[in-house]
């Protein structure tokens, strides 16, 4: 039997869901401001996939890629959604959601 398969799109599920959280708490302690650092750590990795010889490591890093690209995106989507009341504010950051 061959369990790559299985193995990869159980990692895939795996990073796709640590980036949900990440994308919650970012937008919550560093508001949109925080979209640069899913940028870089995107572009890291897409590099590190091109580079890496290990067929898994590179698909791997390139699933991390791709979620840190996804993450911009959704770290503007959530803000809207904190406006909107689905998430709490962070007290300390009000003033950004005026």
């Amino acid at each position: 039997m061959n369990y790559v398969g299985i193995l990869i799109g159980l990692a895939t599920f795996l990073i796709i869901g640590l980036f949900h959280p990440l994308v919650i708490k970012g937008e919550y302690y560093f508001g949109t401001r925080c979209w640069w650092a899913f940028l870089v750590t995107g572009i890291l990795c897409a590099g590190l996939s091109l580079y890496v010889e290990n067929v898994y490591l590179s698909i791997i890093f390139g699933v991390i890629s791709f979620s840190s690209f996804w993450g911009i995106l959704e770290v503007f989507d959530q803000r809207k959604r904190v406006l909107k009341g689905w998430f709490p504010k962070n007290p300390k950051r009000l003033k950004d959601y005026e």
